[in-house]
């Protein structure tokens, strides 16, 4: 197949070179013809040597890399990608495993499909594109993701609508590409159930990102009094009490989360007596509460999607966790956690740091976190490690 050139500015092949998978729009010198929105193209530096191929697109972002290599992105391309995804989380041990069956396959750039996520729920395999290019190759993913996983997938759902570029006027509905009679929306998650809403939950309808804290807190959680705080499906809540938490509390703004944090605690803990749920908003409720929990979970929606909100959503971190500090009891532990991608470590660590500071609290680390290992990070796109946890001791 023939594709549109691009061609960049004179020593503006430097990240490319280095294999990061962006294309600024600033780095761009011309184009032959006009592609169009999602079309692939190929990127030339300005002695017409050939980088890589890739997705177009209005924006800032102007090129997400596919490959860089000079190869057609046909079936065989997309089957070729997944299947490599699929031998990775094998080698994870996240297939046909005994206690676990929901797992990520498809994390953007870290498997080298930038605008792309799937996640797996048992049979079923949620679809998300957040790029035109990936939203317009749809129908050729679900086959490819067909023929890769088989007779384990029962229903392809693609959720895209609240993900898509709006300006980018696709028109995208969510909805079942393959299947959508056979569905079960109860999954496994280190033996634990959870009903997973994937038509109007939050992401794919679960953060598996947060497995392994999830586990990591059960294993600190025996006899200790609960919060989790902005709890969404009561993941932390559950597996907290597993771990024989003396009392776990879940709060959240959304009465519909509330719900659902309720359906999973009772789908594991039938009848039992240990957990209360508060729809309420999260600074009001540690504001007004007293010096009754020594464990918190603060795991907040993403204060920051974009640099020019940067120093609000730190100034909410801050806030957030000064809070904490104040009321957690002596001896208490801490897990606290920031999703947005456009804060780093350093700052997110500066932040809770200062926070701590403004508390008068004597503070250690325990565990630096990160997302689990089906999100794997591309060594060459280090903004791809979204996820930054601490868990402190507070004495």
């Amino acid at each position: 197949m023939s594709y549109k050139k691009l061609y960049l500015n004179p020593k503006k092949d430097e990240s490319l070179r280095r294999r990061h998978p962006w294309i600024f729009s600033g780095a761009i010198h011309h184009a032959e013809g006009s592609p169009e929105e999602g079309e692939i193209v190929k990127v030339y530096d300005a002695e017409n040597h050939f980088l890589a191929v890739g997705h177009c697109q209005i924006g800032s972002i102007a090129v997400r890399i596919l490959s860089f290599e000079d190869e057609e992105i046909d079936l065989d391309f997309w089957k070729k990608r997944f299947m490599q995804a699929l031998q990775l989380r094998k080698q994870l041990g996240f297939i046909d495993h005994p206690i676990n069956n929901t797992y990520r396959l498809i994390h953007g750039e870290g498997d080298c499909m930038p605008g792309l996520i799937v996640d797996v729920y048992a049979g079923t395999a949620v679809m998300q594109t957040h790029t035109p290019g990936m939203h317009l190759v749809r129908m050729e993913l679900a086959e490819a993701l067909k023929e890769t996983l088989g007779s384990q997938l029962h229903n392809i759902y693609y959720k895209s609508e609240a993900t898509l570029p709006f300006k980018a006027g696709l028109d995208a509905e969510d909805g079942y590409l393959y299947g959508g009679t056979d569905v079960s929306n109860i999954v496994i998650e280190n033996g634990m159930k959870f009903h997973v809403d994937w038509v109007s939950g939050q992401k794919t309808g679960f953060f598996i990102d947060q497995r392994d804290n999830r586990r990591l807190l059960e294993n600190y959680a025996k006899d200790r009094d609960v919060l989790n705080m902005f709890c969404y499906t009561g993941g932390f809540s559950c597996f907290a009490m597993r771990g024989g938490a003396h009392t776990v509390h879940s709060v959240d703004t959304s009465s519909k989360v509330i719900a659902l944090t309720d359906e999973n605690v009772a789908l594991n803990f039938p009848d039992d007596c240990r957990h209360r749920s508060f729809s309420e908003d999260a600074f009001k409720y540690l504001e007004k509460m007293g010096a009754v929990y020594d464990l918190i979970v603060l795991d907040p929606p993403a204060f920051a999607k974009h640099r020019n909100v940067l120093r609000n959503a730190l100034q909410g971190y801050k806030k957030l966790n000064t809070l904490a500090f104040a009321k957690i009891k002596q001896g208490g532990l801490l897990f606290t956690f920031s999703c947005s991608q456009v804060v780093t470590k350093e700052q997110f660590r500066l932040t809770v740091f200062s926070a701590a500071a403004q508390a008068k609290r004597n503070v250690r680390i325990l565990h630096q976190l990160t997302q689990a290992a089906d999100h794997p990070i591309n060594i060459y796109h280090p903004e791809g490690e979204y996820i930054k946890g601490l868990v402190l001791y507070v004495d």
